[in-house]
């Protein structure tokens, strides 16, 4: 009896990155949004740029400033290439986490693709510390002062924090040993990661048989060649990125402040904005709290989650079923309404503190707080249950849908809406 499936002919190098054959409907676009594929293509962007940048920088906090300043205004085209490089670093932020979103959204975590998903965050860190010890290099006053706040929360976390601090740092302040530190974490360490996690996360996805089929479960199922339906898309789409990337950077230039002064701090002192969440929940919550309780509780949940036994585990659906959907409207709204007013809440009225006198800090601004947002989480969850007679996985979605619009919204405050001494302003103030 004849295959009804095409053949494959010549098979090449092309087959040991994509399965011979694919399910026609993961070919559309909104299956995967080419998320994946757009982040290895910025990866590479990263690679290249950085290699041209790495002739003209000087790692040193003498010459580190006066390089760049000298790349951007000598070198032919050196604007362009610290453009691409600084944008490209900020894209990949945005594109690696939305995959996760997909991931996470699509349910492509369980089963045999739980260990995928690990790596997945192992990457996902990656490019946050890439992002974190690129940001010092140029050793302006932005970016000098920005480290100093995220070195300074190490100090937070109980017994090993002031340790990891110093290493980090080289000592006890920023200075020659911290640029160095950076510069090899940068350079090479990070590279080094990702060359080892990314062939092996590619590899784990050809071994789970390529993406998940969202409607497996519908009959028969039409499989087309890879080559070149699949191909020509992934070529498509990375086209489509870098000339994004090119006219991004054409149109915006990475921004150089004056040269780093350690005696002169800028009025607002902020965080690199994929950290500005946290810094915001440093204005709410006691620091252990804001910068260890809460991230350990959320790298927890998310290292997990591919062991959480569902009642229901379709892989490939958005937002698991209708009913999914609708809940994560819902929660989106609601999150969109309570966080702006908590934010406002806990920085004009609600004053623990006057209520209950002579509780320490730490139980104030740290326990209380934390026990309460416990408690309605717990609450939103049951009440998002049994108002949509919803399953147990798409009530931790909901919740999850719930958590990250609140954390966009600290976010957005923490970059747009913070102003001199941390206080809360208008955009257009």
């Amino acid at each position: 009896m004849a295959s009804v499936y095409p053949k494959i002919k010549n098979r090449g190098f092309v087959y040991h990155l994509h399965p011979p054959l694919v399910p026609q409907n993961v070919l559309k676009f909104t299956h995967t949004w080419g998320l994946g594929g757009s982040a290895l293509v910025l990866v590479l962007m990263q690679i290249i740029s950085g290699i041209l940048l790495l002739f003209a920088y000087s790692p040193t906090p003498e010459a580190a400033y006066p390089s760049i300043v000298a790349l951007q205004q000598e070198m032919l085209f050196g604007k362009l290439i610290r453009n691409l490089h600084h944008w490209g670093a900020n894209f990949l932020v945005f594109v690696v986490f939305f995959h996760m979103l997909r991931v996470f959204f699509t349910g492509a975590y369980n089963s045999r693709r739980k260990v995928n998903w690990w790596i997945g965050l192992g990457l996902f860190l990656c490019v946050l510390i890439s992002n974190f010890t690129g940001y010092l290099l140029p050793l302006d006053q932005l970016s000098f002062w920005a480290i100093t706040i995220c070195t300074a929360m190490f100090e937070y976390i109980p017994l090993i924090g002031t340790m990891i601090q110093k290493i980090i740092i080289g000592g006890t302040e920023i200075g020659k040993a911290t640029l160095s530190n950076f510069f090899a974490i940068h350079v090479a360490l990070v590279p080094m990661c990702l060359a080892i996690l990314m062939p092996f996360h590619f590899w784990q996805i050809r071994k789970a048989k390529g993406v998940i089929n969202p409607s497996s479960a519908e009959g028969k199922i039409h499989k087309v060649s890879s080559v070149p339906q699949l191909v020509t898309r992934e070529a498509a789409m990375a086209l489509v990125m870098i000339a994004a990337l090119f006219l991004f950077s054409v149109l915006f230039d990475a921004p150089l402040a004056d040269k780093a002064n350690p005696g002169l701090s800028p009025n607002p002192t902020k965080a690199p904005w994929y950290f500005s969440g946290l810094q915001e929940l440093l204005q709410h919550f006691h620091p252990l709290v804001a910068v260890f309780v809460i991230p350990f509780f959320t790298v927890s949940c998310l290292i997990c989650l591919p062991y959480l036994k569902f009642e229901k585990a379709d892989g490939g659906i958005w937002f698991l079923s209708e009913n999914g959907r609708r809940m994560g409207i819902m929660s989106a709204i609601t999150a969109l309404v309570i966080a702006p007013v908590m934010i406002v809440l806990s920085e004009y009225v609600i004053n623990i503190s006057k209520i209950v006198p002579g509780v320490p800090p730490v139980v104030i601004n740290g326990v209380i707080p934390a026990v309460l947002t416990v408690v309605f989480l717990f609450g939103f969850y049951q009440v998002m249950k049994q108002k949509f007679a919803a399953t147990a996985e798409e009530g931790v979605q909901a919740v999850f849908i719930f958590l990250l619009v609140c954390f966009v919204v600290l976010t957005i405050t923490g970059v747009w809406f913070r102003g001199p001494g941390m206080e809360l302003v208008w955009l257009w103030d």
